[in-house]
């Protein structure tokens, strides 16, 4: 059983000690049930912004605890030891708490997480390599000049590569999506899977494009 993350803080580790800062958040207490997820260490080379957590995620504390988090690790091709080590993964989400749930599945991320934390959390990060785009709402915050739909946008990986790469949310409702366009597992995530390796290694990130 995966335990709860209860990062080790270093004294000189600013961005470890901004997550405590944000992990005790409480700007929407009167509407959610707060508990902000986030997690890294100011050296990680690899940079994560999803969409928010889900309500697995927000009962355990564990980022990507969940089926979602199986199927993001799977494309890449990380086990469980390395994704939560905080030295390698920074995970920060647009929302920082469960948003709840809606007709449809969750509620959007709340709109005053990203203004509010990410400017203090993200320059913080000295050495991070790559950054991955989790979901439509991370792209759009994000992007600029992106096209309209998250699927081009996906389609258009290598418009951002080598240090971010656009993804669709590994959420089992979008399987349908993924029947749909099989080019992405066929066309991206090979040099997605190359990319975070590189940033592991701290080698220069693979571009995906041709010379």
């Amino acid at each position: 059983m995966t335990k709860a993350i209860n990062p080790r803080v270093s004294p000189c580790d600013l961005f470890q000690q901004a997550c405590q800062q944000a992990r005790l958040c409480r700007l929407c207490a009167e509407d959610i049930s707060p508990r902000p997820v986030v997690v890294g260490s100011q050296d990680a080379p690899i940079l994560i912004i999803g969409q928010a957590p889900g309500k697995r995620v927000h009962e355990t504390g564990i980022p990507w605890n969940d089926p979602s988090g199986e199927r993001l690790r799977d494309w890449l091709n990380v086990d469980k030891e390395t994704f939560y080590d905080e030295s390698k993964f920074a995970i920060v989400p647009m929302g920082l708490c469960y948003p709840g749930k809606g007709k449809s599945g969750d509620l959007p991320p709340r709109k005053v997480c990203a203004p509010h934390w990410h400017p203090q959390l993200l320059p913080l990060l000295k050495q991070h390599r790559l950054t991955l785009l989790i979901g439509q709402y991370a792209q759009h915050y994000y992007l600029e000049d992106k096209p309209k739909t998250l699927t081009d946008t996906v389609k258009q990986w290598q418009r951002y590569a080598p240090e971010t790469f656009a993804l669709p949310h590994p959420s089992p409702r979008n399987r349908l999506w993924l029947t749909k366009n099989p080019w992405f597992e066929q066309d991206v995530i090979p040099p997605l899977r190359l990319a975070v390796q590189a940033a592991l290694e701290s080698k220069k990130v693979f571009t995906g494009k041709k010379a």
